[in-house]
C-alpha cells in the first residue's frame, strides 16, 4: 500500500471532528454539523471546481456526519469522481464512502460497475483489492451479473499477487452467498480447488472458505478437494519443528501453528463422507490422533490465547469424528477427552463438552462411553450457575438415556424441574414426557411419572402430553386400574393443577369402575371429589368435567340422581357460558332418555370397548400383562364414518343399561335363532357358504390375542378388535373395501353351528352395515357377546355382496372361544397343590402327552400362556421348569375353576393333566390341545385340567400348549 504523503492529514477534517466533540450539547452539535453541510453543498454547487484533496476531504466529513447518525442525501456523484482517481487515498475514500452509503438498488451502480471495471484490468494490486472489497460490501445482484465471471479469471490467473487472490476468493464468496444462481464456476473448479495446494497460507485460507460453502451446495463438483485437504492439514497437524517448516512461523499463534486454517480444513472435511482412499484416510486418522494427543500435553503458555487455540481445533477434530461415526477408538478417546472438561474451571469449555457430548450420545460406538459421566452431568444440572450450560446439562441427559438409565434420568429431571428455569422448564417438561413414553417399560411409571410431571410443572404441560398419557391409559389394558387409582390419589391434593384435574375426570370418567369396590373410592366419592374441583376451573376443563359426569352415570346408575341434580342446577343449565349451559341441558336430556350406545362413548378419545361393564366391577383388578390394543382402523383404510344402524335389543345384558329408556329392536332383523342379522330379508333367506378351508388356521391365531386382521384376500380385509370381561363381550368388526369399485348388496350373518344356540353363547349386531360399501372404505359393526355356559364350537360370521355383478360368498370362524371369558386368579403354592389333590376323581383329570413340533422359548410359552387368560403362578411348583397356571371361567349359569400344569421335558414326551369340577368329557380337550400344540407349539403338551368346566377346552390355541377348562398338568419335550 502507498504511503500517505504528509499533505494527507486534512487538517479541515480534524478540525471538524474536534469541534464536534467540543460541542456540550445536542443542540450545539446539530448546529455546527448543519452549517458544515451548508458548507459542503456550496463547495460541490460551486461554479469553482474542486480538486481531489478538496472532494475528498468534504466526502470524508459526509461520511463521518453519517456516521454520527444524520442522514446524508447528497455528495453521492463527488464520491463516484473520486473513483477515477489515481491517488491512492482519493481512490480508497471514494470506495469508503459507496460502500457504506450507497444503497444495492442505486442509479449510481451503473457507473461504480465502469469505475470498478476500470480498476480490475488495470493490474494495479493495489486498486484492484479496492475494487474487490467494494464489491464485497456492496454485494448487489447487479454487481454479481457484472463480476460474476471475472473475479474467477483473476482468482485462478497465475499472474495474480498473493493478496489480490486472497481479495478475489473472499469477494466471490460473498457474491454467492447473495446470488448463487449468478456464480458459477464451471471450469474453474478444479483450479480453485487446486489453491489449496498454494504457497502463500492466506491464499490458502482465504480459498477454504470458498470451497467450504460451495461443497456444501455442489459436494460432487467439489469432492477432490478431500485428498488436498487431509493433505495440507497433515503438514501443519503432524509436522515436526523444523526449518522445513518455515512457512507457518509467519502464521503460529501463542504456540499454535496455523490454528484458523486448521479448523477451517476440519470443517470442510466434514463436508463429506469418510475417504475411500485407505492412504488418504490413513493420513487423515493420524492427523486426528495428533490434535487429541496434542491435547493431553502440557501447555506451553499461560495465556488464554495459547489454550483458545489449541481447543479451537480440538473441538472442530471432535467434530469431525462425530461426522464421520466410523472409527470407534477415535469416538472413545473423544468422549474421554470431553469429559475431562467437564469440570473445567472454564464455563465456555463446559458448555461445549456438554453440546459435543450430546452428538457423541447418537453415536452406537461411544453412547456406552457418554454413559460413564452421568453422575457427573447430572451434578452440572444441579449446581451450574450458568443457565445455558444447565440447559446443555439437560440435553445430553436427553440424549444419554436409554432403557438401562431411563428411571434415574427421569428421576433427576424432575427433581430439576422443581427449581428449574422458567426458561427452559417448558423445554425439560417435553423431555421427561418424550422419555417416559419411549423407555417406560412399566406403564404404572409411566403414569407415575406423567402425573408428577403435571403435579410439579403443570403451568408447563402442554395438551399434547396429557392427551398422550391418556391414549396410552386408553390402550393399555393392564394400566387402566393403576391410572385410576394413582390419579385418584392426586385429586386429593387440595391444590392440584387444572391439568391434574383434566386427566382425573377423563381417567375416572372412563374407568373409575376397576376402583369402584373400594368403599374409599365408591362411585359417589369419585364424583364428589372430582365436583369439588369444578368451580376452580376454566371454563374447557368444566366441559370436561362434566362430559365425565354423564360417563358416570352410565358406569355407576347408583350416582345418576345426585349428577343430574348437578346437572338441573341453576349454575348449569343457566351458566353465562354457551357452551356449558349447552352440555349441562343436553347431557341432562341424555341421561333421563338415551341408550347404552349413546353413552357408551362421549369423550374426544377412543374408549375402551365395554364401560358398560362398570355395574359389575369389584374394585381395582390385578395386573395381568396384556398386548396394546391397536386403533381402531386396523384395516389401514381411509376410515369411514360409524354407520348408523337398528337400535339394540332391550333383552340383551350388554345394551339394556337404562331398562326404562332402552328402545326395542325391530322385529325384521331377528333371525331365526334369536341372532339379529344385517342382511335385507332377501339376502338372509340364502344358504350361506360352508367355512373357508382356512377358517380353523385363522381362528387359531386369535386365541391369545383380541386384536388384528381376521380375513384378508385380494378384495376384501376383515379387522377384529375385542374385549372380554367376565362372561361379556364386544367385538367391533372393521370390513375394508381394498378395490376401487364399490360392493354392492353388502350384508353380514352370524350363526351358531350346532348345539352352539343362543342358551350357550349369545351374539347381537348392535349395527347394520350399508348395502353399499363405497371403494377404498371402511365400514364397521359391533357384536356384543354373552357366555351363558359351556361350548366348543365358534360362531360363524357369513359375508355376502357383490363385485363386478358377480357374487361373492364368504364364511368364517368368528375368534370366539372359551378361554376369553377366563380370569386369572392367584393361589399360594399350598392352596393350589391342595386344590389340585382334591380333584382327582377320573371326571376331573385329563392328561395327554404328545411331542412338540418345534422348540421351547420361555418367554415366548409364557406370554402365551398368558395370553390364554390364566395367571401365570411363579414359584409355585418344586420343579422350577415347569409352568403353573390357574384362571376361572365366567359364565351366566356358573363359574368353572381351572388349574393347569406343563412339565417340559428334554428327554420325555410332553404331559397334560386336567383336573376339574365340571364332569364333562376332558378328551376332546386334550385332543384339541394335542392337535394345536403340534400346528403352532414349541413344545408338545399334555394337559391335565384340574379345576374347572372340563367340557371346554381351549380349542384354537396358539400357544406351544394347549388348555382345558379344566386343571391340566402340561409337560412339554
Amino acid at each position: 500500500m502507498p504511503a500517505v504523503s504528509k499533505g494527507d492529514g486534512m487538517r479541515g477534517l480534524a478540525v471538524f471532528i474536534s469541534d464536534i466533540r467540543n460541542c456540550k450539547s445536542k443542540e450545539a452539535e446539530i448546529k455546527r454539523i448543519n452549517k458544515e453541510l451548508a458548507n459542503i453543498r456550496s463547495k460541490f454547487k460551486g461554479d469553482k471546481a474542486l480538486d481531489g484533496y478538496s472532494k475528498k476531504k468534504y466526502v470524508c466529513k459526509l461520511l463521518f456526519i453519517f456516521l454520527l447518525g444524520h442522514d446524508i442525501d447528497f455528495g453521492h456523484m463527488e464520491a463516484v469522481n473520486l473513483l477515477s482517481s489515481n491517488k491512492y487515498t482519493e481512490k480508497q475514500i471514494g470506495y469508503l464512502f459507496i460502500s457504506v452509503l450507497v444503497n444495492s438498488n442505486s442509479e449510481l451502480i451503473r457507473l461504480i460497475n465502469n469505475a470498478i471495471k476500470n480498476d480490475l484490468s488495470s493490474r494495479n494490486p493495489t486498486f484492484m483489492c479496492l475494487a474487490l472489497h467494494c464489491i464485497a460490501n456492496v454485494g448487489s445482484r447487479e454487481m454479481a451479473e457484472a463480476f460474476a465471471g471475472e473475479i474467477p479469471r483473476i482468482l485462478v490467473a497465475g499472474d495474480t499477487m498473493d493478496s489480490v487472490k486472497q481479495s478475489a476468493a473472499l469477494c466471490l464468496l460473498r457474491l454467492y452467498k447473495a446470488s448463487p444462481d449468478l456464480v458459477l464456476m464451471g471450469e474453474w473448479t478444479s483450479r480453485v480447488v487446486h489453491l489449496l495446494n498454494d504457497q502463500h497460507m492466506g491464499v490458502v485460507t482465504a480459498a477454504i472458505s470458498l470451497i467450504t460453502c460451495l461443497s456444501s451446495k455442489n459436494p460432487d463438483e467439489f469432492k477432490t478437494c478431500v485428498s488436498l485437504a487431509v493433505s495440507r492439514l497433515s503438514r501443519v497437524c503432524v509436522r515436526i519443528v523444523s526449518s522445513a517448516s518455515t512457512d507457518l512461523q509467519d502464521y503460529t499463534y501463542y504456540f499454535v501453528p496455523a490454528p484458523w486454517l486448521s479448523c477451517k480444513l476440519l470443517r470442510l472435511l466434514q463436508c463429506y463422507p469418510p475417504p475411500e482412499d485407505g492412504a488418504v484416510k490413513g493420513r487423515l486418522v493420524e492427523c486426528l490422533e495428533t490434535i487429541l494427543n496434542k491435547a493431553q500435553e502440557p501447555p506451553k503458555s499461560k495465556k488464554v490465547q495459547h489454550s483458545n487455540a489449541k481447543n479451537a481445533i480440538l473441538f472442530e477434530a471432535i467434530s469431525l469424528i462425530i461426522h464421520y461415526d466410523s472409527e470407534p477408538n477415535l469416538l472413545v478417546r473423544a468422549c474421554n477427552q470431553l469429559g475431562q472438561f467437564l469440570q473445567h474451571r472454564e464455563t465456555n469449555l463446559r458448555y461445549l463438552a456438554l453440546e459435543s457430548m450430546c452428538t457423541l450420545a447418537s453415536s452406537e460406538f461411544s453412547h456406552e462411553a457418554v454413559k460413564t459421566h452421568i453422575e457427573t452431568v447430572i451434578n452440572a444440572l444441579k449446581t451450574e450457575r450458568d443457565v445455558s450450560v444447565r440447559q446443555r446439562a439437560a440435553d445430553l441427559l436427553y440424549a444419554m438415556c436409554d432403557r438401562s438409565n431411563a428411571k434415574q434420568i427421569v428421576a433427576e429431571m424432575l427433581s430439576y424441574l422443581e427449581t428449574a428455569d422458567y426458561s427452559i422448564r417448558e423445554e425439560m417438561v417435553l423431555k421427561v414426557a418424550i422419555l417416559a413414553e419411549k423407555y417406560a417399560v412399566d406403564y404404572s411409571w409411566y403414569v407415575d411419572t406423567i402425573l408428577n410431571l403435571i403435579r410439579i410443572a403443570g403451568d408447563y404441560v402442554s395438551e399434547e402430553v396429557w392427551y398422550r398419557v391418556i391414549q396410552i391409559v386408553i390402550n393399555r389394558d393392564d394400566v387402566q386400574g393403576y391410572a385410576a387409582k394413582t390419579v385418584f390419589e392426586a385429586l386429593q391434593a387440595p391444590a392440584c393443577h387444572e391439568n391434574m384435574v383434566k386427566v382425573g375426570g377423563y381417567i375416572l370418567g372412563e374407568f373409575g369402575n376397576l376402583i369402584a369396590g373400594d368403599p374409599r373410592s365408591s362411585p359417589l366419592v369419585q364424583f364428589n371429589l372430582l365436583h369439588s374441583k369444578f368451580h376452580l376451573c376454566s371454563v374447557p376443563t368444566r366441559a370436561l368435567l362434566l362430559s365425565a359426569y354423564i360417563k358416570f352415570i352410565n358406569l355407576f346408575p347408583e350416582t345418576k340422581a345426585t349428577i343430574q341434580e348437578v346437572l338441573r342446577s341453576d349454575s348449569q343449565i343457566r351458566n353465562s357460558d354457551v357452551e356449558l349451559q349447552q352440555r349441562a341441558v343436553e347431557y341432562l336430556k341424555l341421561s333421563s332418555i338415551a341408550s347404552t350406545d349413546v353413552l357408551v362413548r362421549t369423550g374426544d378419545f377412543e374408549t375402551g370397548l365395554l364401560r358398560q361393564f362398570g355395574r359389575v366391577g369389584t374394585g381395582i383388578e390385578p395386573w395381568s400383562p396384556s398386548t396394546p390394543s391397536p386403533s381402531a382402523d386396523l384395516l389401514g383404510l381411509r376410515s369411514a364414518a360409524p354407520v348408523s344402524g337398528a337400535a339394540p335389543s332391550a333383552g340383551s345384558l350388554l345394551v339394556d343399561v337404562f331398562s326404562e329408556a332402552g328402545p326395542a329392536a325391530s322385529s325384521a332383523g331377528v333371525n331365526d335363532d334369536g341372532f339379529l342379522s344385517s342382511a335385507p330379508p332377501s339376502a338372509a333367506s340364502e344358504d350361506p357358504a360352508p367355512p373357508l378351508p382356512e377358517s380353523d388356521e385363522l381362528l387359531n391365531k386369535f386365541v391369545c390375542k383380541n386384536n388384528g386382521v381376521l380375513f384378508e384376500n385380494q378384495l376384501l380385509q376383515i379387522g377384529i378388535k375385542s374385549e372380554y370381561r367376565q362372561n361379556l363381550g364386544r367385538m367391533y368388526l372393521f370390513y375394508g373395501n381394498k378395490t376401487s369399485v364399490q360392493f354392492v348388496s353388502f350384508s353380514t350373518t352370524v350363526s351358531c353351528p350346532g348345539e352352539l344356540q343362543s342358551h350357550i353363547l349369545q351374539l347381537l349386531f348392535t349395527k347394520t352395515v350399508e348395502p353399499l360399501v363405497e371403494g377404498g372404505a371402511q365400514v364397521q359393526q359391533v357384536i356384543n357377546i354373552e357366555c351363558l355356559t359351556d361350548f366348543i364350537d365358534a360362531p360363524l360370521l357369513n359375508i355376502k355382496f357383490r363385485y363386478g355383478g358377480a357374487l361373492q360368498n364368504i364364511s368364517l370362524k368368528l375368534p370366539v372361544t372359551i378361554n376369553k371369558f377366563f380370569q386369572p386368579t392367584e393361589m399360594a403354592a399350598a392352596d393350589f397343590f391342595q386344590r389340585w389333590k382334591q380333584l382327582s376323581q377320573p371326571q376331573q383329570e385329563a392328561q395327554k402327552i404328545f411331542k412338540a413340533s418345534h422348540g421351547m422359548d420361555t418367554e415366548v410359552l409364557k406370554a402365551k400362556l398368558l395370553g390364554l387368560g390364566t395367571a401365570l403362578l411363579e414359584n409355585v411348583d418344586p420343579n422350577p421348569e415347569n409352568y403353573v397356571c390357574a384362571g376361572v371361567i365366567q359364565t351366566k349359569a356358573q363359574q368353572v375353576g381351572c388349574l393347569l400344569r406343563l412339565e417340559p421335558n428334554a428327554q420325555a414326551q410332553v404331559r397334560t393333566r386336567e383336573h376339574t369340577l365340571h364332569t364333562h368329557t376332558h378328551t376332546h380337550k386334550c385332543t384339541c390341545i394335542h392337535t394345536h400344540t403340534n400346528v403352532h407349539a414349541y413344545t408338545h403338551t399334555e394337559s391335565v385340567c384340574p379345576s374347572l368346566c372340563c367340557s371346554h377346552c381351549i380349542t384354537h390355541c396358539c400357544l406351544c400348549l394347549s388348555v382345558c377348562c379344566c386343571k391340566s398338568s402340561l409337560a412339554s419335550r
